[in-house]
Order: C-alpha cells, then structure tokens, then sequence
C-alpha cells in the first residue's frame, strides 16, 4: 500500500481580475491530489487583507476545500482582527495560520497596532478561547530574522503551542537536516505538536534570491551552481531539488508536506507525482484506509 502522505498548499491572494483566474486555475490543477488543507496569505504589512478574506470565502464555497486563512497582527485592532475570524466561522472556515506578520512596507519593525495584538501568542489566545478553530502557527528551522539568540525560536515556538496551537508549518528550508536538527530539538525542548516542513518549488533563481532575503536565508552556492552550471531547464533543476527534499523527508518518517505553490502549480503538482502522490494513488490509498 503507498504511504499515506498528507499535502497542504499555500497560495496568494489575487490582485485584480487576471490573478483571480491564475489563482482559481492553480487550485483546480491541485485539488485533484486532495489536500489536507490550503491556505491563502496577507501581503506584508495586511495589504491584501481584503482580498484574503475575499479569497479564503470563494475557495471554501466553490471548491469545498478545507482552508486555513492566515491572520495576523498588523494594523488592526483586536476586536477587527476578531471579527475576520468569527466571520471566517460563520461561513465554515474553521482553520487560522495565526502570525504577527511582518510590518508595513517601509516601517523597519513591527510595532503594534493601538489595541491591537501584541504578537502572535495573544492572538492565538484569543483565538483559542474562542473554540472555533484549529490554529496552525509558523516555525523557523533556520532562524527568524529577529531571532535574539539559537534557542529564541524554540523558545516562541514551545509558547505557541501552549497558547492554544494545534500544529506549526516551517519556513522553506534548503537542507533536509536543517528540519531534522530542529525538530529534534523542538522534542528536546518538550514540544510535542506537529512541525510541517515547508516545501518552496523554486520558480526562478532571481526570484529565490529576493523571497530568501526577505526571510534573512542565504541561498546556498550549491543551489546557485546547480542553476548555472547545468544543461537542465531551471524547471527541471526545480522539480528536481524539490523531489529529493520530499523524499528525504518522507524517508525519515515525515507524513506532512507544506508547499508555497507561489500560485504557480505545475511545478508542485510535478513534485508530488514524483513522490507517488497522484489522483489514482489517492484514491486507491483511501479506499485501503
């Protein structure tokens, strides 16, 4: 029987009418592999909160998919910040990727709203007392850019799940050991919820470059090399870097995959039936469940 492997894919929101298409055809290429869960995210500093909210209603009612819409901190109060969620459960959106999220673009830092949140445990609190939702949070393998020591991450990660977390996803990686080192340390450390590694299919090298940046990673010479020094298609080298991180993953015990589809699928989708995920293998899967 092939393992049972649970996929989750996070995408953007739209921008205007031509993103809306690109978006609803990304999730049609990828609800087939029969995700778990997707999620749908803010723009820096809630720029598109909207357009989330927006996003995260349609996907839910004209796919039926279950949908994790990311909440955050930023510009806001707690009581709006409230009323998204409570709305998002009226509608039967019953799952929060909760995050400070990152400030306003061109603010340096983030400094919270008047009464709101003040960071990402608070909301969690409060969203766990709510009982509505299942409340997935964010966890950093190499350090958070604001990290102020090794073990800061562990540190806010262990107080996550205490304030009411069911699981975290990870930041995007670059060496399958990087995850394994914190999430054994992460057991050490007495955290026992469930750590999904995330999974980021490289659309371009320059484009890596700048979303690593934006997280405080540098982009190993070995990925540059593999880009430049080849005779691969960077769709290849892509797919090809993504599959051997999802094997090695699933080799070592690991059931849940993340991937940040960036609302390009086919790279994604590629991936998976490298790794035996596919309609008919599903499928099959299920019906031996």
């Amino acid at each position: 029987m092939t393992k049972l492997i649970n996929t989750s894919f996070e995408f953007f929101p739209p921008k205007d009418m031509a993103g809306a298409f690109g978006l609803y055809e990304a999730i049609q290429e990828l609800k087939e592999i029969n995700p778990k869960f997707i999620s749908v995210t803010y723009g820096a500093g809630g720029t598109t909160r909207e357009l989330t909210h927006d996003a995260v209603r349609l996907i839910h009612k004209k796919f039926g998919l279950n949908v994790a819409a990311h909440l955050t901190c930023v510009n806001a109060t707690q009581a709006e910040t409230l009323e998204i969620a409570h709305s998002y459960a009226e509608v039967g959106v019953n799952e929060i990727v909760a995050l400070r999220g990152d400030p306003p673009k061109g603010a340096g830092k983030f400094t919270p709203y008047p009464e709101g949140f003040e960071n990402s445990l608070e909301l969690i609190s409060a969203l766990s007392a709510t009982g509505k939702f299942k409340i997935r949070v964010g966890a950093y393998p190499d350090p958070h850019p604001e990290a102020q020591n090794s073990n800061s991450d562990l540190f806010w990660l262990k107080r996550k799940f205490e304030a009411g977390a069911h699981s975290a996803i990870s930041q995007f990686f670059f060496d399958t050991e990087t995850y394994f080192r914190f999430r054994d340390r992460a057991d050490k450390e007495g955290i026992s919820g469930k750590i999904i590694p995330g999974i980021l299919p490289i659309v371009s090298l320059n484009g890596l470059k700048n979303f690593a940046k934006t997280c405080g990673l540098n982009v190993p010479q070995k990925i540059i090399d593999r880009f430049e020094e080849t005779d691969q298609s960077p769709q290849e080298i892509s797919i090809d870097i993504a599959t051997q991180t999802c094997q090695e993953l699933i080799d070592n015990g690991v059931e849940d995959l993340h991937f940040y589809t960036l609302n390009r699928p086919l790279l994604t989708k590629e991936v998976c039936k490298n790794i035996g995920l596919t309609p008919k293998t599903i499928k099959q899967t299920d019906a031996a469940a």
